[in-house]
């Protein structure tokens, strides 16, 4: 086997650890979480999902999605939500200004009651901090999706000297390590081959099953959402987003 796929089977294997995990040692965390968005829909609140930069990956994966919750909404910051900023490095400098949390919420829809899921790898920035802290005093409740490690390894970054973790109801830990690059190589200086993506997009399926399986057992139809590429898609996307429309912004 040639170098290159030697190194693609070694991702492959890191990644399926970490995953592996993640099932075995986040159970309770994603149960709750799931738990708790069924809650809010069976209450007629809503739901929104935050990330920043490339955070905000599995949240978008969540929203609008085929085989995923019609009611899940993306909380979005200009300009910290992708890399299509110029120049990218504006969105992480945007992570780290003060107030701009305050201020996006102050100017959402949400109201007590309803979730906020924060996603941020290192939760040491200013801006899921604040994000996190002021929610819970609008009342929301927050699900933070983060690695522990940072908060163990790195010193926040925010005036409090706090991580994301320690301003959430829930916290489910991704177990992504300092630096999130899981393989090195000889002649190559840094490491590489980051799986934060992939491990906290299976986090967020996960919680979105949950939600559905509960909303199930308790009589409740869950407002999933079909492929657009299967026949009869549209029609049953169209009444599932008419039934939930006073909780779904994206297509305001």
């Amino acid at each position: 086997m040639g170098e290159s796929n030697r190194l693609a089977g070694q991702y492959f294997d890191a990644a399926m650890d970490l995953l592996r995990r993640v099932r075995d040692e986040e159970d309770e965390p994603i149960g709750a979480a799931g738990t708790l968005i069924a809650d809010t829909v069976e209450a007629g609140g809503r739901v929104f999902v935050f990330g920043a930069g490339h955070s905000s990956l599995p949240a978008q994966d969540t929203v609008y999605r085929a085989g995923g919750l019609a009611i899940m909404n993306l909380l979005t910051v200009p300009g910290v939500v992708g890399v299509d900023v110029r120049p990218a490095t504006l969105g992480s400098a945007l992570e780290r200004v003060d107030g701009l949390a305050g201020a996006v919420l102050d100017t959402s829809p949400m109201e007590a009651g309803d979730v906020l899921v924060i996603i941020s790898l290192s939760g040491r920035n200013a801006l899921p901090v604040e994000m996190a802290m002021n929610a819970r005093a609008l009342g929301l409740k927050v699900v933070g999706v983060t690695s522990v490690a940072y908060a163990e390894e790195t010193r926040s970054r925010h005036v409090s000297g706090t991580f994301l973790r320690d301003h959430c109801d829930i916290v489910v830990d991704s177990k992504i390590p300092v630096g999130d690059a899981e393989l090195t190589l000889p002649g190559i200086e840094a490491p590489f081959a980051p799986a934060s993506t992939v491990v906290t997009s299976a986090i967020m399926q996960s919680v979105v099953a949950t939600a559905a399986g509960v909303l199930a057992d308790r009589g409740i139809d869950p407002p999933l959402l079909r492929s657009g590429n299967v026949d009869g898609g549209h029609d049953w996307n169209g009444r599932v987003i008419r039934e939930y429309a006073d909780r779904i912004y994206y297509r305001q």
